[in-house]
């Protein structure tokens, strides 16, 4: 018997999922209405296309008053208001903070900027009414996970689909949404924020089947671009330094690939500084320019989970996140071995996790088949249950807990169940791990 955790049933047309871009100095808010079409991104001021929402608070000192957003950009200009900046990293740090004379969760504060700024989606729909919401972030290591864990929990919405991932993942996602010319070889995705520069590259395995995707990330800490406010003549030799150094970048990327696309994504972009760089992208390429590229694609990556689209049916992308091999064991089913899949690849290893009972003989040998997607062989790792309890009893049930502990980590938890009222489970549990190769 297998104990498999049931999924929710397919979302009712007109549903409302909603991607949220969490980042260090901006959020972001997309939408779209399930079966009907057309992802959109919330406007903080109606009729604009300004999308970022200052991700940080003010308090206003001797009271319970928080501001957040836009409010708190500007409050944070007066002597009465006490500013929170840097809430990604603060939530990151996890150390107490002391404001205005009173201690604070820094993920506690972290989780009242999310609620309130997912309040502006009420122009458009209730929040009560999301149905489907997926935050995107620059990386999910284990701190990160931790962290939206609880502030998801204490967001209070009424729906179990949640979800997190990458910046890399929700790219993944939007490029697959676009039209297949777009990405036919490699895109590249250029994203500034007017200091440091990281760009991806995205290509395909067509070898494969699926298909795999790939995204190459780098990051590049030599690239600021100065703000309005500075000396013309100081602006332009940084302005043409910066170019100098973003086209020898983009050389070095495109060298040798075929580079279907480029996006610039970012406030680093708004200036024209990088007109050398532009015109050597516009050569035989599509160039777009904006910013809310990830909010998006963490939308259409929960269209992709419940309306696959035909390009995200034949890809699948392994990312730094992703299990990169299936793990499955073999199994007697009514007397034929059969191969029982536990852990998919391509799915995040964080979100994974499977549930069921096995009997095992007098040999009490856990055996576990790796199938990577990188066309190396198949492996086979085995767990002995050593020093169980002898008994007369010609099987033994166990209750097997298997989930990922990293992406290359697998653990695996066993319990003894015993078989039945005359041969009871004593109870034992065996805890161990073996690494993907």
């Amino acid at each position: 018997m297998f104990l498999e955790r049931k999924e929710s049933d397919k979302p009712h047309k007109g549903s409302v999922f909603v991607g949220y871009d969490l980042g260090e100095r901006y959020a972001q808010i997309s939408y779209c209405f399930f079966e009907k079409g057309g992802v959109e991104t919330l406007s903080p001021v109606a009729g604009t296309k300004q999308y970022n929402i200052p991700a940080m608070l003010c308090k206003r000192k001797g009271t319970k008053q928080w501001l957040f957003g836009k409010e708190a950009a500007a409050g944070a200009l007066t002597e009465d208001m006490i500013p929170v900046e840097g809430l990604l990293s603060l939530a990151r740090a996890g150390k107490e903070l002391t404001i205005d004379g009173e201690t604070y969760d820094p993920t506690a504060l972290l989780t009242l900027f999310v609620r309130r700024s997912l309040g502006l989606l009420s122009i458009i729909a209730p929040v009560e009414e999301i149905d489907a919401f997926m935050v995107t972030v620059d990386r999910t290591d284990d701190r990160m996970v931790e962290i939206l864990l609880q502030v998801a929990a204490n967001l209070n919405l009424k729906t179990d689909r949640i979800f997190f991932q990458s910046h890399t993942e929700s790219l993944y996602a939007y490029m697959l949404n676009q039209p297949s010319e777009l990405w036919a070889y490699h895109a590249l995705i250029c994203e500034h924020d007017g200091e440091r520069l990281t760009t991806y590259r995205m290509s395909c395995n067509k070898r494969t089947t699926p298909i795999v995707a790939l995204i190459e990330e780098q990051l590049f800490e030599t690239l600021p671009v100065p703000d309005g406010d500075e000396d013309e003549a100081i602006k332009e030799d940084a302005y043409r330094l910066a170019d100098e150094r973003f086209l020898e970048i983009l050389q070095n990327l495109c060298d040798g690939r075929i580079v279907s696309s480029a996006y610039l994504l970012g406030d680093g972009f708004k200036e024209e500084w990088h007109r050398d760089s532009l015109r050597f992208l516009c050569k035989n390429r599509r160039v777009f320019q904006g910013n809310n590229l990830f909010s998006q694609g963490a939308v259409y990556s929960l269209l992709e989970k419940w309306s696959p689209s035909e390009a995200g049916k034949e890809h699948i992308f392994l990312g730094e996140d992703k299990l990169k091999a299936n793990i499955g064991m073999r199994l007697l089913r009514r007397g034929k071995e059969s191969y029982y899949a536990l852990l998919d690849a391509g799915e995040n290893w964080y979100a994974l996790h499977k549930s069921c009972e096995i009997l095992l003989g007098e040999d009490k040998t856990l055996s576990f088949v790796i199938t990577p997607l990188n066309g190396k062989n198949p492996q086979t790792k085995e767990i002995v249950l050593s020093g169980t309890k002898k008994t007369e009893a010609p099987f033994t049930r166990y209750r097997l807990e298997v989930s990922m502990a990293s992406a290359d980590t697998v653990q695996v938890v066993a319990t003894d169940l015993g078989l039945g009222e005359f041969f009871p489970s004593d109870g034992r549990k065996w805890e161990e791990s073996f690494q993907i190769m």
